[in-house]
């Protein structure tokens, strides 16, 4: 068994029942044929992205993978010679959200009309350790007064949703736009306030926006505010050069992720750099092979999904509509995938 491969679906807490075995989690294999729409994809579009993040992989199996794959090969026979489809689960069902790169206006200097801070990572942070919330962030002013901002901003509800997104461009009075990316956050799980809109009957599940919570919170604003509290959980920035302007923000694996073709994964049960194929339901349907180059803080599960719809309010409408159910299935190295259903297993 491959122990990288092994600690994915083993880790933070998720007990070995034996080898290759983690409680609650299985496996299934199964065949090309079996991924709805895999004839029609753009397996090409696919590879390009692959080739962005391949490199950076350690694995002998996935290094050798990566060299073929720069070699321009036949995309469609490549990944179906080379790899596995194998669908993990963890019981729960599928749920595919959006994600996308924000544009905001603002100012490298505070104005009246810029006047909230996007905040870079204070030193006393530590990864991996709970910080104050964002209430008590807010509340005690602790940032400060300390050279931690990079840019203001004209609503802080845009700043909310920016770290929510993880990253974005500021567009400056100059007409000149910098781009910023994760940081890091307080080590606070984070709540969805869409959700809890909904539990409090505000609204019921299908009404739920990113559009409609902006509306209410900035309609109700003390209210608004109590609301955003809800989420304990506060991310910093750090300014991103060299970046070309139609490049997508950055990822979990320090290099910019593709429009419909990034996604972000729980790798806990998902390798970060694997091809996986997504079959997503819903208004607008989607059955396309993605790479898994991104994570969040909300993506939690084996068969949880974020894709990266792009840069500006287009791409935000089109990633705030999807909630969506469906199936992912991931591609693995053929050893891999032989590593987590046996032979004898597989269908």
């Amino acid at each position: 068994m491959k122990h990288g491969v092994l600690a994915l679906f083993c880790a933070a807490g998720l007990a070995m029942t034996g080898p290759g075995r983690c409680a609650g989690v299985t496996h299934e294999m199964l065949s090309f044929d079996d991924l709805a729409g895999w004839a029609e994809d753009d397996h090409e579009a696919a590879l390009a992205a692959f080739v962005k993040t391949c490199a950076i992989l350690r694995d002998p199996d996935w290094k050798a993978l990566c060299a073929l794959a720069k070699t321009g090969p036949d995309a469609r026979r490549f990944f179906e010679l080379l790899f596995r489809p194998v669908m993990v689960s963890d019981g729960s069902p599928a749920l595919f959200t959006g994600y996308f790169e924000p544009e905001l206006r603002g100012s490298l200097r505070k104005t009246t009309r810029y006047r909230y801070p996007i905040y870079a990572r204070p030193p006393e942070l530590t990864d991996g350790e709970p910080w104050l919330t964002r209430r008590e962030i807010e509340e005690s002013r602790v940032l400060e007064g300390r050279g931690l901002e990079i840019a203001w901003v004209e609503d802080p509800v845009d700043i909310f949703f920016l770290q929510i997104q993880g990253s974005g461009r500021i567009r400056l009075p100059d007409g000149k736009t910098i781009r910023i990316g994760y940081a890091g956050s307080n080590g606070r799980n984070y709540r969805s306030i869409g959700q809890e809109l909904i539990r409090r009957g505000i609204y019921s599940e299908h009404q739920v926006s990113a559009q409609v919570i902006r509306n209410w919170v900035r309609r109700n604003p003390e209210a608004g505010r109590e609301l955003l509290h809800t989420n304990p959980s506060f991310v910093f920035f750090r300014r991103i050069k060299g970046l070309g302007g139609g490049e997508g923000p950055i990822g979990a694996m320090n290099r910019p992720v593709t429009a419909g073709r990034s996604i972000a994964v729980d790798p806990r049960f998902v390798p970060l750099g694997a091809p996986v194929w997504i079959e997503k339901e819903g208004t607008e349907p989607m059955h396309r092979l993605m790479i898994a180059q991104d994570t969040g803080s909300a993506i939690k599960g084996a068969q949880r999904a974020d894709i990266f719809f792009g840069t500006g309010p287009k791409a935000g409408k089109r990633a705030g509509k999807v909630r969506d159910g469906g199936r992912m299935i991931m591609l693995l190295p053929i050893e891999h995938a032989f590593a987590l259903v046996p032979l004898g297993e597989a269908g």
